[in-house]
């Protein structure tokens, strides 16, 4: 099957890729810098067509030579959740660009959303829960959702919206949580800055996100929006403690010196019930 990954050098996209040459599938790889491309071991056994998403492009679906599933990774500007230009400006650019291929014969498409489209909700957060973003960023998703919906009434074409939770991993930002603790424990640091680490979050390693991704885009029988989670939440500090456990570190935790952030609510999970009636066999 011959499958275009969009973002395909960013920290989900390597993954989704090594994911899919292991079940032997024909990928298109795109993202705008080659020579970073080159880097991955996967560059020689893709078709890469490098590309910026927002060009004024008459017809992508014919230059990523008409892929029959479209897996839509790629989104500027993170971890800047709450910057303007997620709504400012890749709102429309990726509906621009989603809408190109789609009416010049996309039939299948699978976009990565966000947690963050529930806003500040606690509990266990299912799909069929009503969306109150808080942040630009999961606005911005929030919309480019509802316009595909809107849009997928109109054209012949199957959507599929990949709800992501938080995940950790090979390839991940330096900003993020524990690429700062490893960097800590590099160091040589003594202690390590954190909140209070009674946030409970549904983290899931990449890896596995990727298998996730890529059983949804492969199986016809649940469209529309599934969560892509563990379904087992897990508080900040003991996620920690065993990230600790695992690296036999003995890097004290200095607890409360960063206070909670203000833009996703205490206590939360993804239900995981709708991913889980697509069965293994859909790989």
């Amino acid at each position: 099957m011959k499958i275009l990954v969009t973002g395909a050098t960013g920290f989900i996209g390597n993954h989704v890729i090594q994911t899919l040459l292991r079940l032997n599938h024909d990928i298109i790889a795109t993202s705008r810098n080659m020579e970073k491309a080159r880097k991955f071991s996967w560059f020689d056994k893709v078709t890469y067509i490098p590309a910026d998403l927002n060009e004024n492009r008459e017809n992508y679906f014919h230059f990523f030579e008409e892929p029959e599933i479209v897996i839509h990774l790629t989104w500027e500007g993170l971890p800047n959740y709450k910057d303007l230009f997620h709504f400012e400006k890749n709102l429309m650019s990726q509906y621009d660009f989603l809408r190109n291929l789609i009416i010049h014969g996309l039939k299948k498409l699978c976009v990565t959303g966000t947690c963050f489209e529930y806003g500040m909700q606690n509990g266990c957060l299912s799909e069929e829960m009503n969306t109150n973003p808080v942040t630009p960023y999961g606005l911005a998703k929030d919309c480019l959702r509802k316009f595909l919906e809107i849009l997928h009434q109109k054209c012949n074409y199957s959507l599929t919206w990949i709800r992501l939770f938080y995940m950790y991993g090979n390839g991940q930002s330096e900003k993020s949580l524990l690429s700062q603790l490893e960097a800590a424990i590099q160091k040589g640091d003594k202690s390590f800055n954190m909140s209070g680490g009674e946030q409970l979050r549904d983290y899931l390693p990449v890896e596995k996100v990727a298998e996730y991704i890529v059983s949804i885009a492969l199986q016809d029988r649940i469209q529309g929006i599934i969560n892509c989670c563990s379904g087992k939440p897990i508080s900040i500090r003991k996620f920690v403690e065993n990230f600790l456990e695992e690296r036999q570190s003995d890097i004290s935790l200095n607890l409360g010196y960063y206070p909670y952030p203000d833009y996703d609510p205490m206590a939360f999970g993804g239900s995981n019930k709708k991913f889980n009636l697509i069965s293994e066999s859909d790989l």
